[in-house]
């Protein structure tokens, strides 16, 4: 990797998946401009999901069910690192089952039969990750000129 001071876009999409493993679509706007931004984030990031007292993949899947829990499709993309750190579909399914629970209890939240189509679309998402096969968690914005 160059220089931080001159990384690429391209560098830092880079760095994020091979740190974050994923590069998340607002960061390949925001490399575009400032990578050094990018690389920061991904470190950040890091420091936090790293293997510790809990796993990576226990952390990834505890934010994509907080994702399920609050009907957040930009939270349940955690399905793709929990994955990739080794999560298997069925733990997906029970971190997802959690989340739907949890919706149930948060103040003003969605409820658990909404939360529910959140928890299915995880594990489609975890199916077709596995497999290799094409798949979005969220329709790109329709602004994003062509930039991702």
């Amino acid at each position: 990797m160059s220089d931080q001071k001159n990384l690429t876009p391209e560098e830092a999409n880079k760095y994020m998946e091979e740190h974050m493993l994923f590069t998340p679509r607002m960061f390949k706007v925001i490399n575009q401009l400032n990578p050094t931004a990018g690389k920061t984030f991904a470190d950040f990031y890091e420091s936090l999901w790293a293997d510790g007292a809990l796993s990576r993949k226990i952390k990834e899947l505890m934010f994509m069910a907080g994702g399920v829990a609050y009907m957040s499709p930009r939270c349940i993309i955690h399905v793709l690192p929990a994955v990739k750190a080794g999560a298997t579909v069925e733990e997906v399914f029970e971190a997802a089952a959690v989340g739907t629970i949890l919706a149930g209890f948060v103040p003003n939240g969605p409820g658990i039969p909404y939360a529910f189509e959140y928890a299915v679309k995880c594990v489609e998402l975890a199916q077709k990750i596995q497999k290799g096969e094409e798949w979005e968690y969220l329709e790109p914005p329709k602004f994003n000129r062509g930039v991702y």
